[in-house]
C-alpha cells in the first residue's frame, strides 16, 4: 500500500473528476424515518454536492451492487430441435464513494465465497472487477460493534481508503488504478504529523464504540447451547419476514428459478437472494421443512453468520454493522441474542 495527503478541497476536485467520468454510486439521503433522523441509501449520483459524505449508515449495504436481489442468470430459445442459450456477464466500469470499513470487509467475505469458494460465480467477478471502491472512515453509531469482530479497519477489497486528519485526508493507496486516477491532482507524502494524527485518528475510531459484544470462542458455545432454551425465546419474536437477510452485508443465501413462457419458445432462469429465516428455505420435495420451528430458522441464520457453514467454515461472516438489529420489527438485535447465549453458559 501507499500513503498520501490531499487537501479537502483537492479532494472534491478528484472526486468531481470520478463522477464526470464514470458513472458513480455515492450516500445520499433519500427521506426522515418517523423520529426525522434521515435515511440514507447508496444510489447513483452525478455530482459531488448530491452526496453526504458525513452520513451515518445506510438502510442497506453496498453488497446490492454485487449481489442483487434479483438477476437473469440465463436466457434460452426454442425453435424445433434446436436451442440457444444468452448468459451475460459484461458490466460497465463504475465507481462507488464513501464505502464504510465494515461494508468493505462484508464485501471481501463475500468474494470468499463467490470467487475463492470452489463454484466462482462470474456474474459477481465481473461486478468486483469493473469496480472502483473509495471508502472513508466514520464515527461508530451506538449499536455499532465492528470493533469486536475485528472489521472496523480495511484490509484489502478497496481502491483507495481516506481518514480525515483535519485540514487534510491521509489516503491509503490500494491499487494502481488509484495511484493512476491521483497522478492528475495534488498529493504529497504525509508528514511525520500526518502520520501521528492518523494515529490518533485511528485510536480515537476504536475507543468511540460503546455496544462491545464478546465472540471470542463464540463458534464453540453456539455448539454447546446448540438446543438452549434461549433459541425458543427468541425465536417465538421472529415474524420469519427476511429483513435481517437484505440488509446484511453478508448474506448470501439464494434459490434459482427457471420460467418457461406459455408459447414454450423460450425461458429465463433468474437467481434471488432469499434468507434462511423464511418458512419455506428448508423445504424440500413432497412437502418436508428440515426447519419447521422459527426457532430452528433463527438459530441456524446465527450458526451461518457466527460459526459458519461451508467455504467459510468456523469464519464469522457478521461485521457488526447492526443493519439487522436496526430493521427487525421484532427488535431481536445480535448483541442481545450473543449477550444471552454467553449468560446461559457462564462466560
Amino acid at each position: 500500500m501507499i500513503y498520501k495527503v490531499i487537501t479537502k478541497a483537492e479532494f472534491k476536485k478528484f472526486v468531481s473528476s470520478l463522477i464526470r467520468d464514470n458513472q458513480t454510486i455515492g450516500p445520499k439521503q433519500v427521506d426522515t424515518d418517523k423520529d426525522g433522523r434521515p435515511i440514507y441509501h447508496f444510489v447513483e449520483v452525478h455530482s459531488y454536492d448530491e452526496m453526504d459524505l458525513d452520513y451515518t449508515i445506510t438502510y442497506y449495504s453496498v453488497k446490492r451492487f454485487f449481489l442483487p436481489f434479483r438477476e437473469e442468470l440465463s436466457r434460452f430459445e426454442f425453435e424445433e430441435y434446436d436451442w440457444r442459450q444468452k448468459i451475460e456477464y459484461r458490466v460497465h466500469p463504475r465507481v462507488i464513494i464513501g464505502v464504510r470499513p465494515c461494508d468493505i470487509n462484508g464485501l471481501a467475505i463475500l468474494d470468499r465465497i463467490f470467487i475463492e469458494g470452489a463454484y466462482p460465480s462470474p456474474y459477481y467477478i465481473a461486478r468486483c472487477r469493473n469496480t472502483f471502491i473509495a471508502g472513508m472512515d466514520h464515527e461508530p453509531l451506538e449499536d455499532c460493534f465492528c470493533e469486536s469482530l475485528d472489521q472496523h479497519a480495511v484490509r484489502d477489497v478497496f481502491n483507495l481508503f481516506r481518514s480525515d486528519i483535519g485540514n487534510k485526508y491521509y489516503l491509503t493507496i490500494n491499487s494502481s488504478k488509484a495511484f493512476s486516477f491521483l497522478k492528475n491532482f495534488n498529493i504529497s507524502d504525509p508528514s511525520k504529523l500526518d502520520d501521528q494524527k492518523y494515529i490518533e485518528r485511528r485510536k480515537h475510531i476504536k475507543k468511540s464504540f460503546k455496544t462491545r459484544v464478546e465472540v471470542s470462542g463464540l463458534p464453540s458455545f453456539l455448539d454447546i447451547e446448540f438446543k438452549s432454551p434461549i433459541w425458543d425465546k427468541w425465536g417465538d419474536k421472529c415474524l420469519n419476514c427476511g429483513t435481517c437477510a437484505m440488509v446484511c452485508a453478508t448474506c448470501c443465501c439464494h434459490g434459482v428459478e427457471e420460467t418457461i413462457d406459455v408459447g414454450l419458445k423460450c425461458s429465463h432462469k433468474e437467481r434471488s437472494l432469499y434468507s434462511c429465516s423464511i418458512v419455506d428455505f428448508a423445504e424440500v420435495a413432497g412437502g418436508h421443512n428440515f426447519r419447521p420451528g422459527r426457532s430452528d430458522r433463527l438459530k441456524y441464520r446465527f450458526y451461518h453468520q457466527y460459526r459458519g457453514f461451508a467455504e467459510n467454515a468456523d469464519q464469522p461472516i457478521c461485521v457488526g454493522c447492526s443493519r439487522c438489529g436496526r430493521a427487525c420489527p421484532a427488535g431481536i438485535t445480535p448483541e442481545d441474542v450473543i449477550n444471552d447465549l454467553g449468560l446461559e453458559t457462564g462466560e
